[in-house]
C-alpha cells in the first residue's frame, strides 16, 4: 500500500504536470472501486488550482471543491498522452485542456475518488484524522499527553490515524527502532524522554523516505506507470532473524494484529526510555 512518503512523492510528482489545467472531460470505465466514484459535471472546465497530500490522501484543488484520491493497496496514478489506449485497470481518466490525462490505475479496486465541495477538511474521510506527523505541532508532548494511561501497544498508539496520520507499519518499526522503544510496550509507560525520541525518529525516517522517493518522481509520471518507490536500507522490517545494523543480534519478528512487527530485543529497551537522536 503506498504510504505517506510515496503519497508526497506523487503528489510533488504531478503538481507541476497539472496545476493551472482545466479539466475538459471525466471518463470513469468502472466505478465500482472501495466506494462507487462519481464525479459530476460541475467538475468539466474547472482549474486545478492545488496539489497536496492530507495523510495518504491526494487532493486536488478544483475552484468549487476537491477531487479526493486514495490509492488503497494497489493503484496508481499517471500522466500520459490523451491518444493513450486504456489497459485493463484503467478505471478513471481525468483529460486535461493541454492533451494530457490524468489516469487511475487500481487492479485490486480498493482505492477511491471523491468530489467534495466546500472546505476538503470536512469531507467525512478526512473529518476525524489526526495530526500530520511532519507538523511542527507533531512533538513528545503532544504523545506524552495522549498516551497517559493508555494500555494498548505503543506501536498500535501511533499507527492509529485519529492520533497521528500517516504512519504505517513500516515506519512503525523503522521509528521505534532509532527511538530504542521496544514495539510492544504500553502506550502509557512510554516515557516524556521515549516520546520525544520518538516524533523525531517520525520525522526523520519519513524525511528520508521523501527525499529517497524524489529521487524517482518521474516514474510515477510516464506512461509506464512504474511506481518508482524508494528503496530504503531498513533496520528492521522485514529482517527477521537477520543480523541488527546497529549490535548485529538477530531481528526478532511477532504477529500483532494481522501485521509483523520486526525489532532488536538489545537496541530497543522494554521500558521504553527511547534511543539515539539519529
Amino acid at each position: 500500500m503506498p504510504e505517506l512518503p510515496e503519497v508526497e512523492t506523487i503528489s510533488r510528482g504531478i503538481a507541476p504536470l497539472v496545476t493551472g489545467k482545466r479539466i475538459k472531460a471525466t471518463v470513469v470505465r468502472n466505478p465500482r472501486l472501495r466506494w462507487p466514484v462519481e464525479l459530476p459535471q460541475t467538475v468539466i472546465d474547472q482549474q486545478i488550482v492545488s496539489v497536496c497530500r492530507r495523510a495518504k490522501y491526494l487532493l486536488l484543488g478544483l475552484e468549487t471543491g476537491t477531487l479526493i484520491f486514495h490509492l488503497g493497496m494497489s493503484g496508481s496514478l499517471r500522466i500520459v498522452p490523451e491518444t493513450t489506449e486504456p489497459k485493463k485497470h484503467d478505471h478513471v481518466d481525468i483529460l486535461l485542456d493541454d492533451g494530457q490525462i490524468l489516469r487511475l490505475n487500481d487492479p485490486r479496486r480498493f482505492g477511491s475518488l471523491h468530489w467534495h465541495e466546500g472546505e476538503p477538511e470536512t469531507h467525512w474521510l478526512l473529518a476525524k484524522l489526526g495530526i500530520e506527523p511532519l507538523a511542527e505541532t507533531f512533538t513528545g508532548a503532544y504523545l506524552k499527553g495522549l498516551a497517559r494511561g493508555r494500555r494498548l501497544a505503543v506501536k498500535s498508539f501511533i499507527m492509529d490515524g485519529k492520533i497521528v496520520v500517516g504512519i504505517g507499519n513500516i515506519y512503525a518499526n523503522e521509528a521505534l527502532f532509532r527511538a530504542g522503544i521496544r514495539p510492544s510496550v504500553r502506550a502509557g509507560r512510554v516515557s516524556a524522554l521515549g516520546y520525544d525520541h520518538l516524533a523525531y525518529a517520525v520525522r526523520t525516517v519519513l524525511r528520508e523516505a521523501i527525499r529517497m522517493g524524489g529521487t524517482t518522481l518521474r516514474d510515477f509520471v510516464n506512461q509506464d506507470g512504474n511506481p518508482g518507490y524508494f528503496k530504503q536500507s531498513l533496520y528492521v522490517y522485514d529482517r527477521a532473524d537477520l543480523p541488527c545494523r546497529r549490535c548485529t543480534a538477530p531481528i526478532k519478528v511477532l504477529k500483532s494484529a494481522q501485521r509483523a512487527t520486526y525489532f532488536c530485543p538489545k537496541c530497543q529497551r522494554t521500558q521504553g526510555f527511547g534511543g539515539d537522536k539519529w
